[in-house]
This record gives C-alpha cells, sequence and structure tokens, in this order.
C-alpha cells in the first residue's frame, strides 16, 4: 500500500470489544499500518486482548466517550509524530480493506478530510437510524457550508490541520460533527467520501450510539455552530452541493 501521502497510523477508540478487536487489529496490521488503540474504560477482556498485540495502548480507567478517546489518540499521534490518522471503530463494521482506498483519496485530495461513506447496501440499515443519520447529516453539511455524504460514519482520514483542533469543546459523538465543522469553517478543509458498505449484521454488538439523544445533542451543537458562523443562507445552499464522491469499487 502507498504510504507516500503521510505519515500516518490507525486509531482504534474502543469499548467492550473483546468479541471483534482482536480481528479487527490484526487485520489493519497485516496492512502494515501502525495502529493506536484507545481503550474507554472497558469492564470485559478488550484490554487484555489487545495488550498481546504490537500497538500503541492508551487506556482509561473510566468511561469519558468517543470524543475524549478520540482526542487522546490524536494527542498521541501528534506526539509520536504522525501527519494523519485513520479513524475506524473496534465492533468490526468498518473494515481494514477499505483502508487503502481512503488512502489513495487522501492522496488525491490532500487538504481534505476522507470519510468512509457508508453508501454501499444502505437497506441493511435500520430505518430509525437512516432517518437520524438524514437529519444529522442535512444539519451538519449546514454547519460545515459544504455536502457531507454520512455525517456519522466513524472510519474518517484526518489530515494534520484537523488534528490540530483536538482542543474542541465537545464531548461524546459531538466530538466527531465539531471536528467536520471546524475543520471545513476554520480550517477552510474539503471533506470527500468513499463509498463503503452498510454493515449492521447481528453479530454485531448493540451500539453506544443512542438515536434520540445524540442525535439531540449533535443537532443543538450544530445549530449553535450555524449561528456562529453567520452567512446562513449562503452556507445552506453551498451544503445543498453534490458531495465530493470517489467512484466505488464496482466503478
Amino acid at each position: 500500500m502507498n504510504t507516500a501521502v503521510a505519515r500516518w497510523c490507525v486509531l482504534i477508540p474502543c469499548l467492550n470489544e473483546e468479541a471483534a478487536i482482536r480481528s479487527v487489529v490484526e487485520s489493519v496490521l497485516a496492512l502494515g499500518a501502525p495502529v493506536i488503540v484507545i481503550d474507554d474504560g472497558s469492564d470485559d477482556r478488550t484490554p487484555e486482548i489487545v495488550a498481546t498485540l504490537p500497538v500503541t495502548l492508551l487506556r482509561h480507567a473510566e468511561r469519558h466517550g468517543k470524543g475524549e478517546a478520540l482526542r487522546h489518540g490524536f494527542r498521541e499521534a501528534l506526539r509520536q509524530g504522525y501527519d494523519a490518522v485513520l479513524t475506524m471503530d473496534g465492533d468490526g463494521q468498518h473494515l481494514a480493506s477499505d483502508i487503502p482506498r481512503i488512502v489513495a483519496a487522501a492522496a488525491q485530495y490532500p487538504g481534505h478530510i476522507v470519510v468512509g461513506a457508508r453508501l454501499l447496501d444502505r437497506a441493511q440499515q435500520p430505518k430509525g437510524r437512516r432517518r437520524a443519520n438524514a437529519v444529522a447529516d442535512w444539519g451538519i453539511s449546514w454547519a460545515c457550508a459544504q455536502p457531507v455524504a454520512d455525517t456519522q460514519s466513524g472510519q474518517r482520514w484526518y489530515p494534520r490541520a484537523a488534528l490540530d483542533l483536538v482542543d474542541l469543546p465537545a464531548q461524546n459523538f459531538v466530538f466527531e460533527a465539531a471536528i467536520l465543522i471546524a475543520a471545513s469553517r476554520e480550517k477552510k478543509l474539503g471533506v470527500v467520501s468513499v463509498p463503503i458498505a452498510s454493515r449492521y449484521h447481528g453479530e454485531f454488538r448493540g451500539s453506544h450510539f443512542r438515536p434520540v439523544r445524540d442525535v439531540t445533542r449533535i443537532t443543538a451543537y450544530t445549530i449553535g455552530r450555524v449561528l456562529h458562523y453567520g452567512n446562513i443562507l449562503a452556507s445552506y445552499r453551498r451544503s445543498r452541493n453534490e458531495p465530493v464522491v470517489c467512484p466505488s469499487p464496482t466503478g
């Protein structure tokens, strides 16, 4: 895999992923990518499993939420001198096999966040989750003043300019929305999407994302950002453009 695009690593935040974490991490290591795992206070065997693998393991004694796990991972990646990170979840819904296409898109679109957007096999998404994601995509794209195809995907490439936003005052799942918005508005980064499959099979553990609670939090934050940046109508019009999407694996 061509890694000339930047010195980068894979960040995997996780919480109680003992069923999948070994296979997820090993599949990434098989690509030759360095890995940082952030365990957010698991009370199962997740940290013990990860400790047997050749990765950097960061552990939280208590649960602090996905936002703080990502923040911790960003800081460690910067400390180790990485120029970019690629994030993915530890439950198996994101595949290492999608990483080369995301890295290739990052090389093709420097100065962009690259999102592994769940645009394939969308019929697998539960209807409630699909509606919640659609609402989030609409609002966050508006706050970004540019279209984002899947604002809730956790598989993303963050260049250095985005990592510099590590201290944004946002927690839990709001942090991922905050990064997209601030990177778009304050760092002038673009967003490009790489189509990946929607995976909601029964073998995955229940999501830590709670549509009503977390979409409410994300929506409140997003409305505040729309008002903060102003030019509301112009931002909305820009957000209604077609998102930049790289070709799917089938062309």
